[in-house]
């Protein structure tokens, strides 16, 4: 099947008027300029699909509101379906297990473990090529034969380590991280203050055991191949931390100097494209559009609104100093790259026909997306058949 008359991005580069042929499941052919008898694309642009590293949708699918849990296969479809239209092809479920939470509810040992066990046990039969991200917070009551017992099972894929405590990382301004939980739980400030004041005391394992636990989550995640990544570095030391354990991806560094820092270590900092479609971070911490400005902004992820992906490139290409190629590798070629998924990713021979369509007018517009060259999603703007 040949694709004809697209703007194709290649990893540094843009076709203008190109096309594609895929032959089972794979890209076999490109060309620079339209070719007779493909399906025609009339000038629309034809890119990688999306690797998103970072998702953590499935908890909203699953947990629409407080204490409202929807059934697991509704969950997984609805998710599944919206990551398809919003050019993900390659999506990581992004689960948490923290401290505090009870047997049964969002973020404990059982219910995650459950979800996880389950997403990995369906997910050939869902359109999206879905992957576990575990979220483990660093004071997580047995974390490590957690971990361990899901490596066991060849479930995880991506293991991040985060420290929620108040006080630092992510909510190291107190008062505002208070007026945030307030706002987010609909109670009074007093009674935020008190939850904030218990998080902290709820931490109480000394900073020795943390270090022990998290050098063996290390060793235990690289003889497995799983990626380890951190979360919220917010001091040059966290970094090197965190380099010294091996992990590659620092996902949302707090401030510019943690993400030079982590840059200059040869970690990928990921951060949210709802963060650069915005402009700023909604907690207030580092813009991706200022990470992107320093050429320190390796990878795009959905984290909580994956149809802003393709705008958040979009709005990047304007500035980089690759133009749209240079954005489009944000959520496609380094997130490959940082992951270890070597067939896909880019737009190649002999890599996998991962791709989707898009209109790139304005703020964007998916119009196909495609999985080993099977449509998984359409608008209906272009009527593909079944790839060879």
């Amino acid at each position: 099947m040949w694709l004809s008359d697209l703007k194709i991005v290649e990893p540094n580069n843009v076709i203008e008027r190109g096309s594609v042929r895929i032959e089972n499941g794979l890209i076999a052919e490109i060309k620079s300029e339209p070719v007779l008898g493909g399906h025609e694309g009339d000038g629309l642009t034809l890119m990688p699909g999306f690797i998103d590293m970072h998702g953590d949708m499935i908890e909203r699918e699953l947990e629409p509101r407080p204490r409202v849990s929807m059934p697991t296969e509704i969950a997984f479809r609805e998710l599944d379906r919206r990551l398809a239209g919003a050019g993900v092809i390659t999506a990581y479920a992004a689960v948490s297990f923290t401290s505090g939470a009870a047997d049964g509810q969002m973020r404990s040992f059982e219910h995650t473990g459950n979800v996880i066990r389950q997403l990995h046990a369906v997910r050939d039969q869902l359109r999206v090529d879905h992957r576990i991200h575990a979220r483990f917070d660093i004071t997580f009551d047995n974390a490590l034969e957690v971990i361990r017992s899901l490596v066991e099972d060849d479930t995880l894929d991506l293991v991040s380590l985060m420290d929620h405590t108040p006080g630092q990382g992510q909510y190291r301004n107190i008062e505002k991280h208070i007026d945030h939980v307030a706002h987010m739980r609909g109670v009074s400030r007093e009674e935020a203050q008190r939850h904030v004041e218990r998080k902290i005391e709820d931490r109480k394992q000394p900073a020795d055991v943390l270090a022990t636990t998290l050098h063996l989550i290390s060793e235990l995640c690289h003889a497995a191949d799983v990626t380890l990544a951190s979360h919220d570095d917010d001091t040059v030391e966290k970094v090197s931390l965190m380099h010294s354990l091996g992990v590659a991806i620092s996902e949302f560094p707090v401030d510019i100097v943690a993400a030079k820092g982590a840059h200059a270590c040869g970690l990928a900092n990921a951060m949210g494209a709802p963060n650069a479609l915005r402009g700023q971070s909604y907690s207030g911490n580092l813009s991706a559009r200022e990470a992107h400005a320093a050429g320190v902004l390796d990878i795009l992820a959905s984290d909580y609104h994956p149809s802003s992906i393709l705008p958040a490139i979009l709005i990047l290409a304007k500035t980089d100093p690759d133009g749209l190629a240079g954005a489009v590798r944000l959520a496609t070629a380094n997130p490959a790259k940082a992951l270890g998924l070597t067939d896909r990713g880019v737009i190649e021979v002999g890599k996998r026909a991962d791709l989707i369509i898009a209109d790139t007018h304005s703020m964007g517009q998916v119009i196909t997306s495609m999985r080993g060259g099977e449509v998984i999603y359409s608008n209906g703007v272009m009527q593909l058949g079944r790839a060879a």
